[in-house]
């Protein structure tokens, strides 16, 4: 059992943030022009990129707003969403004035003891190095890497920064071959590691706290410390996308659980060491995860860790007066103190102020046989029935509701990708 915890974030329109990236693009030539006796770099290619196909990109870094930035050959693709553009639209003369068609890695620095380092993107390609401060290039640049970054080979594959909040002190890890680098900015010092198991990074990747190597289609998650730089498993990115359980937070944070490894960004018990096994329900209320598997119920305090509250598991007829399996169940802003259960085609209500709580107001669910996870967001109810979900409005509205509203399919619609 694997969850992934996805943040939304307010700063990028209609995003939520999982590590389903999809920033992998499908290359169609339509034209193509050069001029080999003028400029024999000049070949530009027209292209049409399609999300989540067959190509991987070539670097991937977030911008100083915490953006994704996603670049294959010379275009750029900006958050979770969108078409690809010229990435000499955003960072001019990437390519026109130095002839760029692609880079090899990339990275944004935050680096506060250097202001000439500090938010600056960096750029190599081959054995170059190119910075640019609020997206123009720096003046004296390109630079051989081996003189901004001495110790550091030509021709990286990728490379991502470690704050020193994740490595103890600011950092950048450059990926080769199977060599790991890890540079320390203060020192520039070059602690060098060798993985014959680890894939070749094609880019990697730091977002919401984890750090990714991108490698063909797949990505592993890696702990970036020097003395504990250990690769996770290999996993797809947003294929057959299935949910056992999906709930948001206070925070606005939203927790979906599956039972396979498809699109999973950590193992369950990573976060929630007392679960070991497929979820079957989980909910939020007064800043608790209550979590259902079989006739148990777990209760977390949400935090970094989460706490599990002791004297749990408690029976789900001890906790919520409810008896038999439960499908999934939810809390909604409407009514913020019921939690909505649903088994079956059924629904009933438990209000989680009494005591003892037991089940009311019970429900037919006209539009649904079976319900495999379903959420309450500020938006409303979100119902996720084998590769796809509904919206209502409301409860109210889902319960009274005759027709189906309009189908759309969890990869795409819940976690960005375009398929």
């Amino acid at each position: 059992m694997s969850f992934i915890h996805i943040a939304i974030l307010q700063r990028v329109p209609s995003c939520v943030h999982v590590l389903c990236l999809c920033p992998a693009t499908n290359l169609t030539i339509k034209a193509m022009t050069k001029d080999a006796a003028a400029n024999p770099y000049s070949l530009r290619l027209t292209v049409d990129y399609d999300r989540c196909h067959d190509l991987e990109t070539d670097a991937a870094t977030v911008n100083q707003e915490g953006v994704p930035y996603f670049f294959k050959r010379d275009h750029l693709f900006k958050g979770f969403h969108g078409d690809a553009e010229l990435a000499n639209e955003t960072f001019s003369e990437l390519d026109d004035h130095h002839n760029l068609d692609h880079v090899d890695a990339a990275l944004f620095m935050h680096h506060e003891d250097d202001p000439d380092l500090h938010n600056h993107f960096f750029f190599f390609l081959n054995e170059k190095v190119f910075s640019y401060y609020q997206n123009k290039v720096v003046e004296g640049y390109p630079k051989d890497i081996s003189e901004v970054f001495p110790g550091i080979p030509d021709h990286l594959e990728a490379a991502v920064e470690c704050p020193k909040i994740d490595c103890d002190e600011d950092s950048v890890i450059f990926f080769k071959g199977h060599d790991i680098y890890h540079y320390h900015m203060n020192t520039q010092t070059v602690d060098k590691k060798h993985f014959e198991s680890m894939p070749n990074c094609t880019s990697a990747f730091h977002f919401m706290e984890n750090y990714y190597c991108f490698h063909g289609h797949q990505f592993s998650k890696f702990n970036p410390k020097p003395e504990r730089c250990t690769f996770g498993k290999t996993r797809e990115k947003c294929s057959r996308v299935h949910l056992d359980a999906l709930t948001s937070d206070d925070a606005g944070n939203v927790y979906a659980f599956r039972s396979d490894d498809n699109i999973t960004v950590e193992a369950i018990d990573s976060a929630f060491k007392e679960i070991h096994s497929d979820l079957d329900a989980v909910f939020s209320y007064d800043n608790h995860l209550y979590m259902i598997k079989d006739d148990n119920v777990h209760v977390y305090k949400i935090g970094e860790p989460h706490i599990h509250l002791d004297g749990y598991p408690k029976t789900l007829k001890e906790e919520l007066g409810v008896e038999g399996h439960v499908d999934t169940a939810m809390v909604c802003n409407d009514h913020p103190h019921i939690a909505h259960i649903i088994q079956g085609n059924k629904m009933f209500d438990v209000d989680m102020k009494a005591t003892p709580r037991e089940p009311t107001n019970e429900r037919p669910l006209s539009l649904f046989k079976h319900v495999d996870t379903a959420m309450c967001g500020p938006k409303g109810v979100t119902v996720v029935v084998g590769n796809h979900f509904y919206h209502f409005d409301s409860v109210m509205i889902m319960v009274a509701a005759r027709a189906l509203p309009e189908q759309h399919r969890v990869s795409s619609g819940l976690f960005g990708c375009d398929h």
